[in-house]
């Protein structure tokens, strides 16, 4: 009786059904839609950004190039431009002027960095090192004596270190070094490619504490082209992610991942002393005082002894050029008068100029980085100690009275406190 009273109620409901159906699925297709499009968006502007910061191939082109047409010469230019034995493997480039790749040399592994643009002088305005190829190579030119060379290179090291005593010590090794195959005497095309090199921050250093620990070796070079020796871990913590997955890692979630991802505490401390060694080399050094102004996880590593090796030291600069730049610098703040991410100096409101003195010493930069490194899974028998010294070095200023003594008091407290927890462990 009720089912003829209401002949159509029975066909109402499957239409209600396949209605919504329909609407759920064009909802479904649409945000299916959008998440593809959104996604191929970002894949595509990642893979443009990763074409544009790792130029390899323009790279070797323009060095080989210049080599075949005689202009440059290095130990590394037959292997690089002829045998191809020297070939580029992953890109680890953060700026397209300055190609960083892990490589292959024959069969040892190394590190290969390639400049884009010619070095200029220090400028805040400008990167650290950027080249113009208009002008690349153009120094020393034919006719150019060994005598004449040797005083280029010792006016350029007088302008970038000051007025160092032992200077013509340095301009000795710097021709050895350029001496690429050894045969005692430095061609054109050697000293064209040494002169380029030593526009560089992080090849002088490297020359300078070529017998340090922890600056890693160089092995060759053509032109301003140069490979140095491999580091295992290219980071001082973090796990390596293809670049897709990357992107959708919110940052914050990814530094709590980092520090999941870190060798065990004694380990950590021992790469940590190596930090504070590194830092000693570079203070008061044979040849004047170097500044790092990008101290981040990302510029040093460790090999498989966990023994620190610095990957990235193009920001480490000369104190005494870093000074001549800055102090003439127009300023509105002190946010002005900032080098690298790590260098700063104060704003003299009075002339509106920056002043000289960097305010925070190279140690109390590296404490800062290593406090949560070291603390998280500090022995608890250590840890108060431990967070009280690092906060004391953190607290370290230049301009402190006594700062010197200060410093090497510090560095020496922390050394020793970090040595005895790990002397007896196998991660020594």
């Amino acid at each position: 009786m009720a089912r003829s009273l209401c002949p159509g109620a029975w066909l109402r409901k499957p239409y209600y059904l396949q209605a919504r159906f329909s609407y759920v699925r064009m909802k479904y297709l649409f945000f299916s839609w959008l998440v593809v499009f959104v996604g191929s968006w970002i894949i595509y502007v990642q893979y443009s950004t990763y074409t544009e910061l790792c130029r390899g191939k323009d790279c070797k082109k323009i060095i080989c190039d210049k080599y075949k047409t005689g202009v440059i010469d290095g130990p590394a230019c037959n292997s690089l431009c002829v045998t191809e034995t020297l070939y580029f493997g992953k890109c680890l480039s953060t700026k397209p002027n300055n190609q960083m790749y892990l490589g292959i040399w024959g069969n040892l592994p190394g590190v290969v960095k390639c400049q884009m643009e010619q070095a200029l002088h220090l400028d805040f305005g400008t990167e650290l090192e950027p080249r113009k190829e208009i002008v690349l190579f153009d120094k020393p030119t034919r006719g150019t004596t060994v005598q004449k060379f040797k005083e280029m290179v010792y006016s350029l090291f007088k302008a970038k270190l000051g007025d160092q005593g032992n200077l013509s010590e340095l301009v000795n090794l710097i021709l050895t070094v350029a001496d690429g195959d050894k045969d005692g005497q430095v061609s054109l095309g050697e000293a064209k490619s040494a002169w380029a090199l030593l526009q560089l921050n992080e090849f002088l250093l490297m020359v300078i504490l070529q017998d340090k620990e922890h600056t890693p070796k160089l092995m060759g070079f053509c032109g301003d082209l140069y490979v140095m020796e491999s580091v295992e871990y290219t980071s001082l913590y973090g796990i390596s992610l293809p670049w897709v997955i990357e992107l959708f890692i919110p940052s914050g979630f990814r530094r709590s991942m980092d520090q999941l991802f870190t060798p065990s505490w004694p380990r950590k401390a021992k790469i940590a002393i190596g930090l504070l060694e590194f830092v000693e080399d570079v203070f008061h050094g044979p040849y004047g005082n170097f500044l790092m102004c990008d101290i981040s996880a990302k510029n040093l590593g460790y090999n498989d002894k966990y023994d620190l090796k610095m990957v990235d030291m193009r920001k480490i600069v000369p104190e005494t050029n870093l000074k001549e730049i800055i102090k003439d610098r127009h300023c509105e703040s002190d946010l002005d008068c900032v080098y690298g991410t790590d260098c700063r100096t104060s704003c003299d409101q009075s002339t509106m100029k920056c002043t000289s003195e960097v305010i925070q010493p190279n140690l109390a930069k590296a404490c800062q980085l290593l406090k949560d490194y070291l603390l998280r899974g500090a022995p608890s028998e250590i840890r108060e100690e431990l967070e009280k010294q690092l906060y004391s070095c953190i607290a370290l200023k230049v301009t402190a009275h006594q700062m010197e003594m200060e410093h090497s008091l510090i560095l020496n407290n922390l050394k020793t406190l970090l040595w005895k927890k790990i002397s007896y462990t196998n991660d020594s």
